[in-house]
């Protein structure tokens, strides 16, 4: 997996303080994304042990509240394997902070992934320049929805992060 950044202290991808990792590789393809140098999945650095200890690192503060997956998107499939493998290490690690993702896919394409439940809120869906609107809560189209993965899971439906 490669990846383009590490953010330290991010208040824009998710509640509260955060460290965000920028994953290489989207096949979405949004017209307008903010992010079109995260497209390519060969773009960026690999993500190797330095990366992983700087991540792990920068979410050890105290102050952080948790951390966020983004992009690119974490969900392609080249980047599945080595995302889960960092979401259980951040539960184990840090099990009072919350996990973040951001996919362009569907809930409905991606509710029967494996430890979907180790991951407190998804924003999900592709970003549509149509639809876009400025005023919600950390997406960019009102297509998107931002879901609480734990009340789904549990009422087997979709609940929206307040």
């Amino acid at each position: 997996m490669n990846y383009h950044n590490i953010t330290k202290e991010d208040m824009l991808n998710g509640d509260g303080i955060r460290v965000v990792l920028w994953v290489s590789g989207c096949e979405h393809h949004c017209k307008n994304c903010q992010n079109p140098i995260t497209w390519d999945k060969n773009g960026g650095l690999p993500f190797d042990k330095a990366a992983e200890d700087e991540l792990f690192e920068a979410l050890n503060k105290p102050h952080i509240d948790g951390i966020t997956f983004s992009g690119g998107d974490p969900l392609m499939p080249y980047n599945r394997k080595e995302i889960f493998r960092l979401i259980k290490k951040c539960r184990e690690l840090y099990p009072e902070k919350s996990i973040w993702l951001y996919t362009g896919s569907k809930w409905e394409e991606i509710r029967d992934f494996p430890d979907l439940n180790l991951i407190d809120v998804i924003a999900e869906g592709e970003f549509v320049e149509a639809l876009k609107d400025n005023n919600l809560h950390c997406v960019g189209s009102s297509n998107q929805r931002v879901i609480d993965i734990k009340s789904t899971l549990e009422q087997n439906k979709i609940v929206l992060h307040a």
